[in-house]
């Protein structure tokens, strides 16, 4: 099952189920008019939707044109995004990049930081931002919505808890974290707002790519319009989607609707850091660690971070070569004030 938030003027959209080939869609707002509201009663309200779903991929029931450029995030505003850093070889990379010691704990213990979730792009807003200077950034990663989970939660019961799936665009501002960091209190200015694929799907509907708690699939990230990255998000992912969720409800419960992020999906080559796509390779999903591959090669980065105009395109694909979750598209343009 898919589901979208379409734009209807309100702040969280209204709710659609979505075709398996993204082009056609139906209106499940006499089910739960939001998403949000959808996770609140999943138990009752998801076996409506999916009857709802069966009925529309036999055109049983009206629908219209799905376009992803009509869709807000899934959840155009959540009440809590908590994002991982799954993928460790991301981390030892970036943290060289600023001259950061990286502690052995980081292999055993997931990082995680609370993002800001009150106002999420949609997938086709641009990425304003007043500076380049700030070192804009994209970063391509996977993400899950969960259910309710109770404080102290165990693996089983943080896999259970998985509702839906998606991709994700963090963007970073790679030129303010080092003094944010510094500070020893974590991200605020540098994390502005992220954007979400215009679908999000049930791990059911996912099949064998899903095994319960990595998404095995490339992360298909484009950079105006030349393949950027390719990597595989179920290697290298050092903690699966089960133990990050058991991480952040360690000390808290977590609400229904909460977000989980994979952190940037990052792949070693040989036990040493990957090849850009035009190499052979299968890229990055960010800027910094191509930056951070030059320097280790050629003593200094020289792959610029993201400037006005530039066009960041992420998405991911079946084994059929169909998009799954539509595709986030942005371009990054200059913000002159509201």
């Amino acid at each position: 099952m898919k589901l979208a938030s379409l734009k209807d003027g309100s702040r969280d959209g209204k709710l659609v189920i979505v075709n398996d080939s993204l082009t056609r869609c139906t209106e499940a707002m006499h089910i739960a008019p939001t998403l949000q509201a959808a996770l609140d009663n999943w138990e009752t309200v998801a076996p409506k939707l999916e009857v709802l779903a069966e009925s529309l991929s036999h055109d049983a029931v009206p629908s219209l044109r799905f376009h992803e450029h009509d869709a807000l995030s899934p959840l155009p505003r959540a009440y809590q995004w908590a994002d991982g850093s799954a993928y460790v070889n991301h981390v030892e990379l970036v943290r060289k990049a600023r001259n950061a010691e990286m502690p052995p704990s980081f292999w055993t213990d997931p990082l995680m930081y609370q993002g800001g979730s009150d106002a999420f792009l949609a997938p086709r807003d641009p990425i304003q931002m007043a500076d380049e200077a700030y070192g804009i950034d994209m970063e391509g990663e996977v993400a899950v919505i969960v259910g309710d989970v109770p404080m102290g939660a165990s693996l089983e019961q943080a896999r259970d808890a998985i509702r839906l799936v998606m991709l994700v665009n963090d963007v970073s501002l790679r030129g303010l974290i080092p003094a944010e960091l510094g500070k020893g209190f974590g991200f605020f200015q540098s994390k502005p707002s992220s954007a979400f694929s215009p679908v999000a799907v049930t791990p059911q509907s996912l099949g064998d790519a899903w095994d319960g708690g990595k998404l095995h699939l490339p992360m298909k990230v484009d950079l105006n319009g030349e393949a950027f990255g390719r990597a595989e998000a179920g290697i290298d992912m050092t903690f699966d989607f089960p133990q990050l969720i058991a991480h952040a409800a360690k000390t808290r419960p977590l609400s229904a609707g909460a977000i989980i992020g994979s952190g940037t999906v990052s792949n070693k080559l040989n036990d040493g850091p990957g090849k850009p796509v035009s190499e052979g390779g299968v890229g990055y999903s960010c800027i910094a660690e191509i930056r951070m591959i030059e320097t280790i090669n050629d003593g200094a980065a020289k792959t610029p971070f993201l400037k006005f105009g530039d066009e960041v395109r992420i998405e991911m694909l079946d084994k059929d070569g169909h998009s799954i979750f539509g595709a986030i598209e942005q371009t990054v343009t200059k913000y002159e004030g509201a």
